[in-house]
């Protein structure tokens, strides 16, 4: 039979368990969240690798629509139609704002997973401030109206 002390003891462990596990997590996170980040940012910098990215899931899917075709789980007109909705998404994906992705994920990596204030927090809040600056020039160049609520 256990002690009090014995169960506090026990339960302590458990505590120092839990927090240590859901701070390496909380980490993690915004690690993730930071990479996705400097990957928008890349992809701005250099569009070809982002349409080379979107281009190789584009061919990915569309190989495993011919599949599907040719082992007789879809029909030709299903085919086409199932085709050109992956068209579109790559088209759109590549279309898309990648300075507004960057800042989004930079934001979820301060937003979501902060505190603890970790080192990719504290990298996320720095890059979220100059990405938003570059969004909202890419925006009047564009000369897209927005309010400053439109863009959180």
């Amino acid at each position: 039979m256990r002690t009090a002390l014995g169960w506090f003891k026990y339960l302590l462990i458990c505590l120092v368990f839990v927090f240590g596990a859901v701070y390496i997590d909380l980490v993690l996170r915004a690690r993730t969240a930071f990479y996705e980040g400097e990957k928008f940012l890349a992809w701005h910098a250099n569009p070809a690798d982002k349409k080379a990215h979107f281009q190789a899931r584009y061919t990915i899917a569309v190989a495993e629509l011919n599949r599907d075709l040719k082992a007789g789980r879809m029909d030709e007109t299903e085919f086409k139609q199932r085709t050109s909705l992956e068209e579109f998404r790559r088209d759109e994906a590549v279309a898309e704002s990648s300075l507004k992705y960057a800042y989004h994920w930079f934001k979820t990596a301060v937003d979501l997973f902060s505190p603890p204030d970790s080192k990719w927090v504290r990298l996320s809040r720095e890059k979220m401030a100059s990405t938003k600056t570059m969004w909202k020039a890419e925006l009047d160049a564009a000369k897209i109206p927005y309010e400053e609520y439109m863009l959180e």
